[in-house]
Parts: structure tokens; sequence; C-alpha cells
């Protein structure tokens, strides 16, 4: 690997330099052969030989130099003060096949200064479901940290339960969250303007070409944010804990508590159960991410030069960014330009979905059964499926938005209609259901369904063989998709 350990060099009160302890009698989990050849791990014997040990704590290369962050943050909408890595560390950067810089983040690696009231430990469960979801969005196309593999052990731990003791090495673009700024506004705001050119050169260089570097990197976050957001609204995924301090300022996805994938589709579900307001219910996400935004742009005030106007500048294109990149978007799963009268036909098909809580991935699937029926006998059965589940009022709204569906489709090449769609609505997306099938055999020693979980993910816009019905079933109707625990 081509190490690349620069945050190591930042002054130290931003950081605590320490080992990871170590696992009891790690083993392998599941290795990420992707991630490691984009990385370069596969390149070197001992990293290949050696990552159990690696990942379970009890052995760290000589190139390693591992720290936990200090970050601060907002958390439900509440100064929360310090917080930081306290369960995870920073093991190494390195620049990968793209010469792109990634973290590897050990996560589950013990007790640090920032743990507070935790054990520093992660458990299976979790492991096993941020793992899954990880791959699930970086193959759907969606910016997210990914991880190089994970390990389970010996090592009890105590949540509601007396669970086993896991670690995952995350791989992310950047571990700087929004939450770092807010700590150094709070406790070491000497450092603002060596941070802010650190995370510009290493992570923004091409805004070191604006008139205004500092104001171009923070526009260049917003917009990036904006986008992520509704990369997650069109593919129905809800983070569940869209706090300050679990924002990346690269637009990437990070830190995976109690998410969700929507499967019958309710804009105001809320997956986190511990989310008693729904702050970070699937509807709110845009508006939190504009709310965290603003939270985090005013304490680069202190630096020369940017004002309060010229970050309300910077701020102002995440609307627009957003509903540019949503809306499009949602014309795109519809294989239809983006323009008014799709818009229109996009909005109605989202309310015939809400009305008749039907499932969100499969339905928009199910629309090549109808577009195109003989080349697609998946997406018709789909469709079968669908419909069966209208009354007789819903399947009159259905019909006549069809007919109007069907009349736009054919003013369209058809060969791109389809490819449109098929590139944007995925067949498989990580169900609670799926993640807890492969936790449960996990939690036995069979990590067989992990590997099937995995691999099914890896092509999510393929119907494929490995493919069960449970893959693809919805909670029954009007069945609450049931909210997640964020012990983890």
């Amino acid at each position: 690997m081509r190490y690349q350990n620069t945050y190591v060099n930042l002054d130290t009160r931003l950081y605590h330099e320490q080992l990871p302890t170590a696992l009891d009698n790690p083993r392998a989990g599941h290795f990420n052969t992707q991630v490691a050849q984009q990385l370069g791990w596969s390149e070197d014997d001992d990293l290949m030989t050696r990552w159990v040990d690696i990942l379970g704590g009890q052995y760290v290369p000589a190139e390693f130099q591992p720290l936990a962050m200090a970050y601060a943050g907002h958390q439900f909408g509440q100064w929360a003060g310090q917080l930081g890595d306290g369960r995870g560390l920073l093991m190494a950067q390195v620049l990968d096949s793209n010469n792109q810089p990634q973290d590897l983040h050990l996560k589950g690696a013990g007790l640090t200064p920032y743990s507070r009231m935790g054990d520093g430990r992660a458990v299976l469960r979790s492991t096993i479901r941020e793992y899954l979801c990880g791959h699930a969005l970086t193959q759907l196309g969606i910016p997210s940290s990914n991880a190089l593999g994970f390990v389970v052990s010996d090592t009890r731990v105590r949540r509601e339960r007396i669970e086993a003791g896991a670690a995952l090495m995350r791989v992310a673009d950047s571990h700087i969250r929004l939450g770092h700024i807010e700590w150094i506004a709070s406790f070491a705001p000497d450092l603002l303007a060596e941070f802010t050119d650190y995370m510009i050169d290493t992570y923004y260089p091409e805004c070191r070409d604006s008139e205004k570097p500092v104001l171009a990197f923070l526009t260049a976050v917003v917009e990036r944010t904006a986008r992520m957001i509704a990369d997650w609204q069109l593919i129905g995924f809800a983070h569940g804990v869209m706090n300050t301090d679990n924002l990346s300022i690269t637009g990437s996805t990070l830190d995976f508590g109690p998410f969700g994938f929507m499967e019958r589709f309710n804009p105001a579900w809320i997956n986190n159960h511990s989310d008693h307001t729904g702050r970070y219910a699937y509807q709110n996400q845009p508006a939190i991410g504009h709310w965290n935004l603003n939270a985090w742009l005013p304490h680069f005030m202190r630096l020369e030069g940017v004002t309060r106007e010229a970050l309300a500048d910077c701020l102002a294109p995440y609307e627009a960014t957003f509903m540019q990149h949503y809306q499009q978007g949602l014309c795109c799963k519809l294989g239809l330009p983006h323009e008014s009268d799709s818009l229109r036909l996009a909005f109605e098909w989202l309310t015939l979905l809400e009305d008749n809580l039907l499932d969100y991935t499969n339905s928009f699937r199910a629309l090549l059964g109808l577009v195109a029926p003989s080349a697609h006998p998946y997406e018709q059965q789909l469709l079968v499926t669908m419909t069966a589940e209208l009354n007789d009022e819903a399947t009159q709204v259905w019909q006549a938005w069809s007919t109007r569906y069907v009349a736009q489709i054919q003013q369209l090449p058809l060969e791109q209609v389809i490819n449109e769609m098929t590139g944007n609505n995925p067949v498989y997306i990580l169900r609670n259901s799926m993640a807890q099938r492969a936790i449960t055999a996990a939690e036995q020693g069979q990590f067989e369904e992990v590997n099937r979980v995995f691999e099914l993910l890896a092509k999510p816009y393929h119907v494929q063989d490995i493919a069960t019905d449970l893959d693809i079933a919805p909670p029954l109707p009007h069945t609450p998709q049931e909210p997640i625990s964020c012990s983890s």
C-alpha cells in the first residue's frame, strides 16, 4: 500500500496516539477482496496473511500509526460537547489505485480517552450491518464508506444481552466530520486556519485554484452533502442518526447505526428507535442536512475574509443542488427526461406508493414489466404482485396513471428507457430481514449467509440466481417496518 499518514502530523490536541486493545481469539468473518485490491492491501503478503490479527488488534504493521480523533457535535439538535473516537482508531491513511486518499479505521478497537461511558467495543450484529450496508451503498453507486473486512471474537460485550465482540476495518475517503470543526471552535480555535488548510489540501485541492479557496471549499462541501442526501432519498435509504458528528466533509455516507432501507413507502418512517420525535425520519433528511451545515459554517467566520454574508452564499446552493439531483434522479428511475410533465408523473407515482403502502424498491422495478413485459418476466411478476395489493379505487388510479405514463414512454427510444430504468432501480437492497438472517446465522458461527448476501448486493441492479423470495419480500401490508436499536 502507498501510505500517506498525514493526520498524525497535525497538532497533537486533535488526537490521541494509541494501539488497539486486542480481541480474544479473533476469527475471520468476511473479507472484501475488491476493497483489498483498491487499497493495494492484496499486494502485500504480510497484510494478506495476517489480516485477521490486524483487524483483531493483535498485530499492528510498522507502517500504521493508530490514533483516536477528537471531535464534537450536535446530537438530535442539541450540543453534545466533546465526543471523539470512543471505540475506533484511524490506523493508517493510504492512496488507493485511483490516487485518492483513503482512511483505514478500525471500529471496535477498545477504550480511548474519548470513550466516555462506553466500553470501546462493537458487537457482531452491528458490525455485520455496517459491513453489508457500506458494501450495498457503494455498489448502488452512492458515495459511502466501505469496509475491508470484519472479525468475530471470544471477547464478551454487554449490550441488552451478552454478545460476541467484533471489529471492522472501515475504509472511507475521510473520517473528518463536521464535528471536527465544532470541536476546534470550542476547544482549540487557534487551530482553525491550519486545519482548514489541511482539509482543502488533502480533500479539495482543486479549490486552491479559486480566488477564495476557503469559500470554494465550503461551497463544495455543501453541494456534495446535498447530492449525497438526494442519492439517499432516491434509493430509499434512511441514515437514522444524522448528527453533525456523523456527516463527513467529503459528502460520503459515514457511521452506520440504526440505518434502514425503505420497504413499504412511508415518508414519515422512523428507523431509529431512539428518535422519539422523528427528527431523522426519511422525509426530514434533506432539511436536517441543511440544518447541520448551517450549524457548521459560522465557525469559519474566525478566518480572515470570511463574513456572514459570504457563508450565506456558500449555503445557498444546497436546496437547488438537492432538488436538481433528486428530481433528475427521480425522472431517470421512470426512464423519462427531466421536465415538468415527467416530474408531475413522478410525484403522482410516489403518492400512489404512499397511499397504498407499496414496496418502494419492488414497485419502481416493476415498471419495467409495464414498459417491456416480454423482455422482463421477473419485473412483470413484480407488477402482478404489486397491482394485486390495490383495492378497486386504487386500481383505477393506477390504470389512469399507467396509461399516461406509457404514453410518455412511447415517445422515447425504448432501449434508452430500459437502460435508464435498469440502471437506476435496484432489484435488491439490504432489507432488515435480510440482514437479520445473516446475523442470526453468524451468531451461530455460520457465515455462509453473510457471504451470499454480500454477493447478492455486489450486483444490485441485476436479477440473480442466488436470490430467494425472502430477499425481495417486504413486511406484510400495514405491518410497521421495525426501527433499529442504537446499541452497537
